[in-house]
């Protein structure tokens, strides 16, 4: 598998795992989600919140919008887990279709990125990718870990699209439009 395949494989993944946290923090009893908890940021709201805000951010630089760290002062936190699902699921939908559109040199195509007072920094496009989807897997790490201490069960999140994998998440991957064939 080449960077770009890999790329493409990763927004799925993000696509495919978002979708199965957001279905067991929307399953959450009154005040679970926004329940103070142990972690990096003190609730799950705030960390998916968080996550959701910076996916924002990067992908402003991604398709070189130019809003750049402004896009902080624009967005105001979800107060409802079901609109902050729909509004990730939207934009993991979005990130997909960026990976399918890219092109092998387009990951070595430098995009300006926002760095307040460090400056405008030109970085490359597969390594903001390689950031975004880092970004992605620690927090909802962390919401995975903070679901512990809650009424619903953690999701299992390790189960991708290996083959023997498939007959865990047929459903799910029908569902999301992530037919395996599509994938190569």
């Amino acid at each position: 598998m080449d960077l770009l395949s890999h790329n493409r494989q990763m927004a799925r993944n993000n696509l495919w795992s978002n979708d199965r946290l957001y279905r067991a923090v929307v399953a959450l009893q009154p005040g679970e989600f926004e329940a103070p908890r142990i972690s990096f940021f003190p609730s799950i709201k705030e960390t998916l919140n968080h996550i959701y805000a910076v996916d924002l951010f990067y992908f402003d630089m991604l398709e070189e919008v130019g809003e750049g760290l402004a896009i902080f002062g624009r967005l105001t936190d979800f107060e409802d887990a079901g609109k902050l699902a729909a509004a990730q699921a939207d934009f993991d939908r979005q990130l997909v279709a960026y990976c399918d559109a890219l092109s092998r040199s387009d990951l070595e195509r430098r995009v300006t990125t926002d760095r307040d007072e460090a400056g405008q920094i030109p970085e490359r496009i597969g390594d903001l990718l390689s950031h975004l989807f880092v970004h992605q897997i620690h927090h909802r790490g962390q919401v995975h870990a903070m679901l512990s201490g809650t009424s619903v069960k953690p999701p299992q999140l390790d189960e991708f699209f290996l083959d023997y994998d498939l007959r865990f998440r047929k459903e799910e991957v029908e569902r999301l439009g992530l037919q395996p064939s599509r994938l190569e």
